[in-house]
């Protein structure tokens, strides 16, 4: 469950309120929260006080990914680090790899918390640098997916639900890896889909959905359609997942 909140639609005063009412009906539905810290960080200090009380009212035992996307050397991602596990206290986060193995391995210090390298990602643009081949003939998101994974079992990848041949092929390449699929929902990613290429086994795969949940509806009612919008995609993905074993 992404808890990206639109900067067009909220007061900053009243963020943390919706955000904790998002949750509340969400919970029973939610495998892990994935805030994106810019959508927080855009609002300066009150944001980010929105974002802890945000991480506060995330039921104890539900896992939570930080999406933050770093990606930088030496001490700058040591800070990084320190700031993900230390203050923000998330349980997991995403990385930019592209500089390699000395800026993620500040994260995989911290024993009992993971990373997610970006791999194929779901934004259209994607394919001017991933989908380029190499010199072997590997494309560039094949090498991502290899070589990540083979820096520590607390590395995951993201690839989204928007290039599912794409996703099928990391899964071919490593039939093990935890995924982190964006994608579903707004940005036209289908959970079947989603399902079939990346495979049906328990545990292997963390498919997320911001938008499409958060803003199920306007007015009053927003949480009870928030909810209502999380138990649904739940249950088409367990379906699909049924359905392929």
């Amino acid at each position: 469950m992404g808890l990206d909140p639109d900067f067009k639609k909220h007061r900053i005063e009243d963020l943390a309120a919706y955000n904790r009412a998002i949750i509340a009906a969400t919970a029973p539905y939610a495998a892990v929260y994935k805030p994106n810290i810019a959508f927080y960080e855009q609002h300066g200090i009150p944001g980010l006080r929105a974002l802890e009380e945000t991480l506060a009212a995330i039921p104890a035992g539900i896992p939570v990914i930080g999406d933050i996307k770093r990606g930088d050397i030496g001490s700058t991602a040591e800070a990084y680090a320190r700031a993900a596990f230390e203050i923000w206290k998330f349980d997991a986060v995403t990385l930019n790899g592209y500089q390699g193995l000395d800026t993620v391995a500040p994260f995989l210090a911290y024993e009992g918390k993971g990373a997610y390298v970006l791999c194929r990602t779901s934004n259209p643009s994607s394919r001017e640098f991933q989908e380029q081949p190499l010199a072997n003939g590997t494309l560039l998101f094949e090498h991502v997916a290899v070589t990540a994974a083979s820096w520590s079992p607390a590395v995951g990848l993201v690839v989204g639900a928007t290039a599912p041949a794409e996703l099928r092929r990391v899964r071919e390449l490593l039939p093990t890896v935890t995924l982190l699929v964006p994608g579903v929902g707004a940005q036209g990613g289908r959970p079947e889909e989603v399902v079939v290429a990346a495979g049906a086994v328990p545990g292997s795969m963390v498919v997320n959905a911001s938008r499409s949940i958060m803003y199920a509806a306007d007015g009053p009612d927003f949480a009870e359609a928030a909810g209502e919008a999380a138990r649904q995609l739940r249950d088409e993905l367990n379906a699909a997942a049924l359905a392929a074993r």
